[in-house]
């Protein structure tokens, strides 16, 4: 159950960073997430879930370390934003714009971007994870992924029945919910 803390921790660290990317660059779209109520995006989560299940503590030296942080993030955000454009309908990014890009899914600096973080996070974030995540009782850990659980079903139904991300902002689905 350490999994669920881990795509918990860093898709809420990955939300941070999506939240300071829009403000830095004056991004008109401001929800940037993937959750209706949670703050979590859940292409950090699962990336950096990847990269821990496929043993990346036990790489060696730092740059193989980042290499194979860019390589299993940057499929993991082909396969995330591949299911949410074929099932859901919808886009949560867009890199056609970024020089580098392979069907606007994944780019080179981004790729560049996730080994870095990704090292990083295992080296720095990941042991703190791995205590706070072993410290949790069973019954928080059931309690959280029910929860996340219903949010999730709850999120792709706002996703199915409207198209538009941007509905993830509970101020927004309310508006809409009124307009309709």
């Amino acid at each position: 159950m350490a999994y669920l803390w881990y795509f918990l921790g860093y898709g809420f660290l990955g939300y941070l960073l999506e939240k300071l990317f829009a403000l830095l660059t004056r991004s008109p779209r401001r929800v940037r997430k993937g959750f209706l109520l949670a703050p979590v995006c859940p292409v950090y989560g699962l990336a950096m879930c990847a990269v821990l299940a496929l043993g990346a503590e036990r790489v060696g030296p730092a740059w193989e370390l980042a290499l194979l942080c860019a390589i299993i993030a940057t499929a993991a955000e082909y396969a995330v934003h591949l299911f949410c454009d074929a099932v859901l309908g919808v886009q949560f990014w867009d890199y056609s714009a970024t020089k580098m890009d392979v069907n606007g899914r994944i780019c080179l600096p981004f790729s560049l971007a996730w080994g870095l973080l990704g090292a990083l996070a295992v080296r720095l974030v990941q042991p703190v994870m791995a205590s706070f995540a072993a410290a949790i009782p069973l019954a928080v850990t059931n309690t959280v992924l029910l929860a996340l659980g219903v949010d999730a079903l709850w999120s792709v139904g706002v996703l199915l029945r409207w198209g538009d991300v941007e509905l993830l902002a509970p101020s927004r689905l309310r508006r809409r919910l009124r307009s309709a």
